[in-house]
C-alpha cells in the first residue's frame, strides 16, 4: 500500500513538469519584439544603453537585421547630433587655438562618421543572398570606421583644458558607445547569416 502515495507523487510531479514545458515552449513561440531587443542587448558592449536606445524600436524589431539596423539608425541620429552641436561650438570665436583646432578636426571626423553609418545603413537595407559577405564586410568596415573616427576626435583633445573639452568628451563618448553597441548587431547578423548558411550547405 505504501506504493500507491509514492506513485501518486510521481504523477502529479510528471503533470507539473510537463505543464511547466508546455508553457515555457508557448512562451517561446509567442516571444514578442521587445523579448528579441531584451534578450539580444544582453551581450551588447552597454546593454543598458542598448536597452535605452532601442525601447522605442521594438514593435519593429523581429529579426537580426532589423536590430541591426536600429542600432544604425540610433548611431547616425546621435552622431548628426553631436556634429551640429561640435560644429556650432567651433564657429564660436573663444578658447585657446589648440581648442579651436580640435573643435574642427572633430567636426571633420563626424562628418566622415555620419557619411560611414548613412553608407551602412543604406547597404542594410538592402541586403541579397548573393552578396551578403560582400554587404555585411562593407558595413563592419565603415561602423569600424566611424568609431575610429570618434575615437581621433577625443585624442585631439589631449591638451586642451576646460569645460568645452569635457562636453565633447560627454557627447562623443555617447556616440562612440551607440557606435560600438551597432558594430555588436552587425558582427551579430553577419555571424547568424553564417550559421544559417552553413546549416543548408553540403
Amino acid at each position: 500500500m505504501a506504493l500507491l502515495p509514492s506513485l501518486f507523487a510521481f504523477f502529479i510531479l510528471f503533470l507539473s513538469l510537463s505543464h511547466s514545458a508546455r508553457c515555457t515552449t508557448a512562451a517561446s513561440r509567442s516571444g514578442t519584439p521587445g523579448d528579441l531587443v531584451r534578450s539580444s542587448c544582453i551581450h551588447a558592449s552597454y546593454p543598458n544603453l542598448c536597452l535605452r536606445t532601442l525601447s522605442s524600436y521594438t514593435g519593429s524589431t523581429r529579426t537580426a537585421n532589423d536590430l541591426a539596423r536600429a542600432a544604425v539608425t540610433v548611431s547616425l541620429s546621435r552622431a548628426r547630433a553631436v556634429s551640429g552641436c561640435i560644429a556650432r561650438l567651433a564657429k564660436l570665436h573663444g578658447g585657446s587655438k589648440r581648442q579651436q583646432g580640435a573643435l574642427r578636426d572633430c567636426v571633420e571626423q563626424l562628418s566622415d562618421s555620419v557619411d560611414e553609418l548613412r553608407e551602412t545603413l543604406a547597404e542594410l537595407r538592402h541586403l541579397r543572398r548573393g552578396s551578403f559577405r560582400w554587404q555585411m564586410s562593407n558595413a563592419e568596415t565603415w561602423v569600424s570606421a566611424a568609431l575610429t573616427n570618434e575615437d581621433t576626435c577625443l585624442d585631439g583633445f589631449e591638451k586642451v583644458d576646460g569645460k568645452v573639452k569635457l562636453a565633447v568628451r560627454r557627447k562623443i563618448n555617447n556616440v562612440a558607445r551607440v557606435t560600438s553597441n551597432a558594430l555588436y548587431f552587425i558582427n551579430r547578423l553577419d555571424e547568424s547569416h553564417g550559421r544559417a548558411q552553413a546549416a543548408f550547405d553540403p
